[in-house]
């Protein structure tokens, strides 16, 4: 095993993500199932949202803090409180605590990849390695969400003991927290931070800009919807066993790793990432409001075909809008990339929030189908007003 000091800083932080990602999906995946032991499914939605509201409210503070504390000293300090919280989750310390601890989870996790974000610009990527620097790092991020479901599976094959998925949670947490302590990674030459107004309006004034951003939060609000209330209505209301679905969670990842660089490079040479994104959103849209139709008589092959389709359309709208957006702005820009991973945290404030109400009228066939709908339509309109390249 390769000791700190001889790999790399951007192989580090490619490590830092790949656990950053697997104590995320183990977190992400139970949420929604373990608050629902402690509550109604209606207010479930509302504790994720206070912490997406957290995290909103602080997330404008995140490039002063950096250009004054450091990104890597940030990164080992929200490392570090996930992985004491998680620990103290998995001991039940009762419902109105673990309201508050999940709080704090979620509210960390978009500063935590922020962080991780301006350490790996301060790498000193040029503009022509840009490409393959974020595609190692975001392949990093896949391979632990490829692993996580396959974990959670044998954590709970014979019963929901969700307290057992909170401690291997944690457990994947201190090999980020040893990473960002062991060594002192590059960390640039950061300007100071214009005033977030000034980006808000330089932003608001490029239509593509706009477009591509709001693109990217339509993903998330899909990738909060998704997860969220996915595996609690596939285990929950019809009745399919972890064990079937830890490797169905697994295997509907794979399209992650085997289609964000290939999209990328026919984007590039061929079709543009506004053809590209157009198609995710179809696809990705379809799909999750084809989750509607399923039954607890629908065939685990059936249930994994519904899951693959939406990741593949989510995978090809990652790459596009991820690529678009760093391609239009400059990396060193703080501010402006604040913005673009805000739209995490704001995520968690309206996904839930648009779940609970839904679910306080109605059924979790009618959520699918609206949310599902949402992101078809709403992602197409953001890319007819996308810049195309090609």
């Amino acid at each position: 095993m390769l000791d700190s000091k001889e790999m790399s800083p951007r192989v580090i932080l490619s490590v830092a993500n790949f656990f950053f990602s697997i104590f995320s999906a183990f977190a992400l995946y139970v949420l929604f199932p373990y608050l629902s032991t402690l509550m109604s499914a209606v207010y479930v939605g509302i504790v994720v949202s206070a912490g997406g509201l957290v995290s909103l409210l602080f997330f404008p503070l995140m490039p002063r803090l950096a250009a004054r504390y450091g990104a890597q000293s940030l990164a080992l300090l929200f490392s570090f409180i996930e992985m004491i919280a998680l620990f103290v989750l998995a001991a039940a310390p009762g419902a109105a605590a673990s309201v508050l601890l999940i709080i704090i989870i979620v509210a960390l996790q978009p500063f935590l990849y922020y962080e991780l974000d301006l350490l790996l610009e301060a790498t000193g990527t040029s503009e022509g390695s840009t490409g393959k620097v974020r595609a190692f790092f975001l392949t990093a991020w896949n391979l632990g969400s490829f692993i996580a479901p396959l974990f959670i599976g044998v954590l709970l094959a014979d019963s929901d003991a969700y307290g057992r998925v909170f401690i291997a949670a944690a457990a994947a947490a201190i090999p980020l927290t040893i990473l960002f302590s062991a060594r002192r990674l590059p960390h640039g030459e950061m300007s100071n931070p214009s005033r977030m107004r000034d980006t808000i309006s330089c932003i608001l004034c490029n239509r593509d800009l706009v477009a591509v951003t709001f693109g990217h939060l339509v993903l998330y609000l899909f990738y909060v919807w998704a997860p969220l209330y996915v595996p609690v209505y596939l285990h929950t209301v019809l009745g399919f066993s972890w064990s079937d679905l830890g490797w169905i969670f697994s295997l509907m990842l794979i399209p992650y790793v085997l289609i964000e660089y290939p999209a990328g490079w026919v984007a590039d040479r061929f079709l543009g990432d506004k053809e590209m994104m157009f198609a995710g959103f179809l696809i990705a849209g379809g799909a999750l409001a084809s989750v509607s139709l399923l039954t607890s008589a629908s065939p685990l092959l059936l249930v994994l075909c519904v899951l693959l389709a939406s990741r593949c359309g989510a995978a090809l709208v990652e790459g596009m809008t991820e690529g678009h957006f760093f391609r239009s702005v400059s990396e060193r820009d703080v501010n402006s990339v604040s913005i673009f991973r805000g739209v995490w945290p704001l995520a968690y404030v309206v996904a839930p929030i648009i779940g609970s109400a839904i679910l306080y009228v109605s059924d979790y066939q009618v959520l699918f189908l609206l949310t599902g709908g949402f992101v078809a339509v709403a992602g197409v309109i953001a890319t007819l007003f996308v810049k195309d390249f090609k």
